[in-house]
């Protein structure tokens, strides 16, 4: 038997059977250039991603990892749905709608616990705005449409009453466009992620109605847990590539543990310069803002699953009815068994 066909056949068994967790260390990937795609690679809600990128963490596990920067998360997925990448740092939300369109998509790491995502309208607009209700007929800007910025828009809407196409929404995309798209007046409300958020709010640029970059201000929002960036792919992938998936999922599981006792400083030091988009104090600020969101053991649990189907179910006519396996939408056995 080739030694390829062996990992493939014996990867997942393996893991199951509940082997020591650096049980790959001694196995050679069975790809070791991966490609992956991301949409808004600069935000601090992928800053796992550009800390293993940085730091070198995919490089120690023996991968050489090819980064595609889309404008927004649903373009990402539409990449690994085509086949131009392997694997996805995106939302979890996506893994639960091609499920239900019977695509086996699957998050192996959660890594933001909360969406981290901030909706504000232009300063000048705040006393006609003062929440979710106000918003029909605005113009929103997100980074993409069908993004997690727009889906968590569209859900505060319809709890405040509205439909989801009550407002138009504009793709602005992840940073230095989307600061220029409110401040040059081309749309009324912003839903979008740091640093961007903190660069308006400094600038006095716009007043914050919902800020989900914190448990607090996620549960007022949904009611509980509502898991965001993920690292998925198929699990056509996962199956063939167990080696693979392993030292992709412990690379980010170093950057989140890496995270835990970073200073704000220490992140900005790691990223490209570029990404402080100006200004290194606003920066350090709005890392200090977004420190809460990341997760903590890389598990996606239970109640935010649910609360993120339940999202969908609301603000979807075609997953209202659709039946999706939960437990299919995250495996969790590579995260159990990184080696950090």
């Amino acid at each position: 038997m080739e030694r390829r066909t062996f990992l493939v056949g014996t990867g997942a068994a393996a893991l199951t059977a509940g082997l020591s967790r650096n049980a790959f260390a001694q196995e050679e990937p069975e790809k070791t250039k991966v490609t992956l795609g991301v949409g808004g690679k600069p935000l601090l809600y992928y800053l796992p991603l550009t800390i293993a990128e940085r730091r070198g963490f995919f490089k120690d596990e023996g991968l050489e990892v090819e980064i595609n920067d889309f404008g927004g998360g649903a373009k990402s997925l539409q990449a690994l749905i085509g086949g131009s990448v392997d694997v996805v740092t995106g939302a979890y939300e996506h893994t639960i709608r091609m499920q239900a369109k019977g695509q086996d998509i699957r998050a192996v790491t959660e890594l933001g616990r909360f969406p981290a995502i901030v909706i504000a309208v232009k300063k000048d607009k705040a006393e006609q705005v003062k929440s979710a209700a106000d918003f029909k007929g605005l113009k929103i800007g997100v980074t993409a449409p069908g993004s997690s910025t727009a889906l968590t828009t569209q859900y505060a809407m319809v709890k405040a009453g509205l439909k989801p196409t009550d407002a138009a929404f504009i793709g602005v995309g992840s940073g230095a466009s989307a600061v220029a798209a409110m401040q040059k007046g081309e749309i009324d409300v912003i839903s979008h992620l740091d640093p961007v958020i903190s660069k308006l709010e400094s600038d006095g640029d716009i007043s914050i109605l919902i800020d989900t970059r914190t448990e607090a201000g996620t549960r007022s929002l949904f009611g509980g847990s509502n898991p965001a960036a993920t690292l998925y792919t198929t699990k056509d992938f996962i199956d063939a590539n167990p080696v693979t998936t392993q030292r992709l999922v412990n690379a980010f599981m170093k950057s989140l543990k890496w995270l835990q006792t970073a200073k704000p400083e220490d992140v900005a030091e790691t990223v490209p310069p570029e990404y402080h988009l100006g200004d290194r104090p606003l920066y350090l600020k709005a890392v200090q803002n977004s420190l809460e969101s990341y997760s903590r053991d890389g598990i996606i649990p239970p109640d935010g699953m649910k609360s993120v189907m339940d999202m969908l179910q609301q603000l979807d006519p075609e997953m209202r009815d659709a039946k999706v396996d939960l437990s299919a939408t995250f495996d969790g056995r590579f995260v159990k068994k990184a080696a950090i």
